[in-house]
């Protein structure tokens, strides 16, 4: 477990990732990368063929920092932290508190990761890690990272309580489209292991949290609601609508085959027109027939059709 801690020593969640997975993950990402750097060096080759010697160095320079510098940069920022092999190995690259990365932290570790990875054969990084109590490399420190461990064993993941049965749907009509991702993840930590904390100490960081979140949603503080309470029936409308979204149905309405109010659909007529048919002849007068009385349904039973 992590030893990450907030302002009332309380240890949150996170599993940081240790050195195995971490130089598994590291190769996986150099291998897809040298492998684009070669091809690309193939293709440089013989297009820069007329070039004098000083433009074709100039390319060769260019196309490995864009390669091995930019892309990896480049990665981890629109994936917050996922890049190809840590996605393979259920790690991602995390902020100290917890939060997503940004350009900036992907641009340190980058910058870095140069001379911890390719420049010394990873000698650096594996010492870095092994000396680190999180196994963080020096990109890590120096940026505020923390690579952890996304994928966990099911009996290892703790459920989020669910909310008091007299919270439900009371706050359907919330907006939580400004509720950043870190205070997300600070409050399922706090709801998962409330029982472990001091009351004080929890009670205090419920109400904390529960001020952040009425911060972001704009919505006056719910009265004679706890704290706690109320982190959970807001955390559990968003897993609500999170499931609604996911399994709605974006397909178009099913069209009415018959029945009433259906409007008859022309058929083309492939090939040659038969002719028309000949008008039918008239039908000699029926004699009215005398009504039949029916038997009124006994209670309880089905009233025959109109």
């Amino acid at each position: 477990m992590s030893d990450l801690v907030t302002g009332d020593a309380v240890v949150l969640g996170l599993r940081p990732a240790r050195l195995p997975s971490r130089a598994l993950a590291i190769v996986l990402d150099l291998l897809v990368y040298f492998t684009g750097y070669t091809v690309i060096m193939i293709g440089l080759a013989y297009s820069t063929a007329s070039l004098d010697e000083a433009a074709q160095a100039a390319v060769v320079v260019a196309s490995f920092v864009l390669v091995l510098v930019g892309v990896p940069i480049a990665i981890e920022t629109l994936s917050h932290g996922r890049s190809l092999g840590k996605l393979a190995c259920g790690l991602r690259v995390v902020r100290d508190d917890g939060g997503p990365i940004r350009f900036r932290h992907a641009l340190v570790r980058g910058a870095m990761g140069v001379v911890e990875l390719p420049a010394t054969l990873g000698s650096v990084a594996c010492i870095a890690s092994l000396v680190s109590s999180r196994g963080r490399r020096l990109g890590d420190v120096f940026a505020g990272t923390l690579v952890i461990r996304e994928r966990v064993p099911a009996a290892r993941v703790m459920q989020v309580p669910p909310p008091p049965p007299w919270l439900a749907g009371r706050f359907a009509t919330l907006d939580l489209s400004a509720v950043p991702e870190g205070l997300w993840m600070a409050i399922r930590q706090y709801l998962t292991r409330m029982n472990q904390l001091d009351p004080q100490v929890g009670a205090a960081m419920a109400a904390r949290l529960a001020d952040d979140l009425v911060a972001r949603t704009g919505a006056p503080a719910p009265v004679g609601v706890p704290a706690a309470a109320f982190l959970m029936a807001v955390v559990h409308e968003r897993q609500s609508r999170d499931a609604a979204k996911a399994f709605r149905q974006t397909g178009p309405a099913p069209v009415p085959m018959g029945g009433a109010g259906s409007v008859p659909v022309p058929v083309p007529v492939v090939g040659p027109v038969a002719a028309p048919a000949p008008a039918p002849a008239p039908v000699a007068p029926v004699a009215p027939v005398a009504p039949v009385e029916v038997e009124a349904p006994r209670s309880g039973g089905f009233a025959p059709p109109a």
